[in-house]
């Protein structure tokens, strides 16, 4: 007979046999002895986790002529008849080639002949998810009132595109992930049965590669055993999963937390050296650090051999340190689904890690580039900003921030208008409600069509008129989402913007380098993106005003000081300002008129419910003065 792989040799045969779903398996079984079995069944979880061998499991007990305390015999000539594929009372579909609407209408056809062996008659449809929108309206009505002997086992890994309708005539169990020490005992009684010799540290590595899938360790430990002559050992587990040995990890993470780049730059290159893959060495460093994490606090939790390199280590690493790597590691690993040369990606993460205090912060001054900087030193610095960049997606962009030269920061396409000065008008004897921020006058600018992208102030000062914390929040919420829908080089300009202030119908995105906001002007394909990004995530389509941060602060301190002078002057509802993040500067006086060094006005208390919106709006910084 050919060679069978293990996964398929070492299948179960009975619920005892299966690894780590003993909730599901005992439920099944008891639902058998007490004969309070469903017409519907669905089996989800991840790839490799026993959702088809506990359905043919199923199948094989419903028919089973010697039942023994909810377990088939695997002797009886139904039993036999299912472990071969021979019984014809139960019928495997796989749903992902047989997923029209025909497939299913001969099942319904077919569903009300009895079985002619067995008692049951079993469908057991793999990968349902797989089965077109026709295919699920066929199959309503026969899955709801199916005939007494016939049942059906769904088993799927995507259940979310399952219709509720279908899950609802369903009895629903999720298979879990099967733990690290399931698999490493389960594979220990298969290498014993088989009589192979095995290192257990290998099984260790292959149990953490399998990422909870039995099929999967198994399959591993099939090919370590193929390269290693029958025989298991740490070396080729490594070699056959492309994980890195301990050793190489005790020497990056110790020149990192000496805070010595070069050493750890030649470790990493003897990593790559080795053919290790990229992904798999950031998963094995977040694993490394969590070890080092736990170790003081949960020494059994931990997944590596402690040696006297790790437990020194494990004392050095403080929790904040450990929160900041595993943070940059995870922006890392997202960043390195998009990028074709991973290596630059771990040589800009090593820099960064060894730059990194034992609190997780840069311990060192970043160094800007400008128009003046020397050639030889532009390297340099943008390998600076890029790797002490406090926000990781940043980092991992790679976009180095440029400034604009003198010539062009002078004259910028399609800023604000100068802001002319007016006077300030009188003041009233009865006093002012002041809130200590004021500036210059609104610019003059065209209305922005409602949906589509601006750069003017009138802009700016729509969206600020309606601005409450609840939209601000919700666009500081989809942020992330609307970077991930961007390309690298769309989401390398959008990560300079932040937004400042949101309306039902408008945000406003503030840049912190003009040089990127210029070039965001100039990409109408990024601008559609946003808004269909941002129609997409709100269901909205906003306008989007796209700023610099110094026109923000021109902007908003201009609309503040007409607010004010609104207040003091008219009786005008107060408008809701809660997305205006006035505390991110300090407050600007208005400058005293000589009308009120002459004539200085009686207090006047301000209303309560005034006050309450105003510190609503601002925070503690709110001061009320009466002049």
């Amino acid at each position: 007979m050919a060679y069978q792989a293990l996964y398929r040799v070492w299948r179960p045969q009975k619920f005892s046999d299966m690894v780590g779903q003993e909730i599901i398996t005992k439920t099944l079984k008891n639902a058998i002895i007490t004969g309070q079995t469903s017409h519907a069944y669905l089996f989800t979880g991840p790839r490799g986790t026993g959702k088809t061998s506990a359905a043919k499991i199923f199948a094989k007990a419903l028919n089973c002529l010697n039942l023994q305390d909810g377990e088939p015999c695997n002797e009886c000539i139904n039993c036999q008849a299912i472990n071969s594929g021979s019984l014809n009372d139960v019928i495997e579909i796989d749903a992902a080639s047989n997923n029209g609407v025909e497939e299913i209408r001969d099942i319904r056809d077919k569903v009300k002949y009895a079985p002619t062996q067995a008692p049951f008659k079993v469908y057991i449809i793999d990968e349902v998810h797989m089965l077109s929108t026709g295919a699920f309206n066929a199959l309503l009505k026969t899955l709801e009132e199916p005939p007494a002997q016939v049942v059906f086992i769904l088993a799927t890994t995507e259940p979310h595109k399952i219709p509720l309708t279908i899950i609802s005539r369903t009895q629903r169990f999720d298979f879990r992930r099967i733990g690290a020490s399931a698999s490493i005992a389960r594979m220990e009684y298969i290498l014993e049965q088989k009589g192979y010799q095995y290192e257990a540290a290998a099984l260790k590595v292959i149990a953490n590669a399998a990422e909870g899938g039995m099929r999967d360790a198994l399959s591993i430990l099939d090919q370590t055993l193929s390269f290693g002559d029958d025989e298991v050992t740490l070396a080729n587990a490594l070699l056959v999963t492309g994980a890195v040995k301990q050793s190489l990890l005790n020497e990056y993470v110790t020149a990192v937390l000496a805070q010595d780049v070069p050493t750890s730059l030649q470790v990493l290159e003897s990593i790559l050296e080795e053919g290790k893959d990229a992904h798999r060495f950031i998963e094995d460093l977040i694993s490394y650090i969590r070890d080092l994490l736990l170790a003081n606090q949960a020494p059994d939790m931990i997944t590596v051999t402690p040696d006297e390199v790790f437990t020194t280590l494990s004392k050095q690493v403080t929790p904040d340190y450990a929160y900041a790597v595993i943070n940059v590691l995870n922006d890392v690993q997202q960043q390195l689904r998009f990028t074709t040369h991973p290596d630059v990606y771990l040589e800009v993460l090593t820099v960064k890690l060894a730059s990194l205090n034992p609190q997780g912060q840069p311990s060192e001054v970043v160094t800007p580039v400008t128009a003046s900087t020397p050639k030889q030193d532009v390297t340099k610095a943008i390998t600076q900003q890029v790797t002490h960049n406090i926000a990781p997606s940043n980092a991992a962009s790679i976009t180095p921030p440029v400034t604009r030269p003198a010539a062009i920061t002078q004259a910028p396409i399609n800023e604000v208008p100068p802001v002319v000065s007016q006077p300030t008008p009188p003041m009233p004897s009865e006093g002012v409600r002041n809130i200590r921020v004021s500036g210059p006058a609104a610019p003059v600018a065209k209305q922005a069509i409602p949906g589509k992208m601006a750069f003017d102030g009138q802009t700016v000062f729509n969206i600020l008129h309606a601005a409450t914390k609840g939209a601000l929040r919700q666009v500081e919420d989809n942020y992330p989402d609307l970077l991930n829908m961007l390309s690298v080089v769309e989401m390398a300009k959008l990560n300079q913007a932040k937004p400042v202030a949101a309306s039902p119908d408008g945000v406003v995105l503030s840049f912190s380098q003009p040089y990127i906001h210029r070039l965001a002007q100039q990409d109408m394909a990024l601008q559609n993106n946003i808004l269909q990004s941002l129609n997409r995530l709100t269901g909205d389509t906003p306008t989007v005003a796209l700023i610099t941060d110094d026109q923000w602060i021109q902007l908003r301190n201009s609309y503040v000081s007409q607010y004010k002078e609104k207040v003091a002057f008219t009786d005008m509802d107060v408008p809701e300002l809660a997305a205006i993040a006035v505390e991110t500067q300090p407050p600007v006086d208005v400058p005293t008129s000589p009308m009120i060094e002459t004539a200085p006005a009686e207090p006047v208390v301000i209303e309560p419910e005034l006050i309450a919106q105003a510190k609503d709006l601002f925070g503690d910084i709110v001061t009320v003065e009466n002049n």
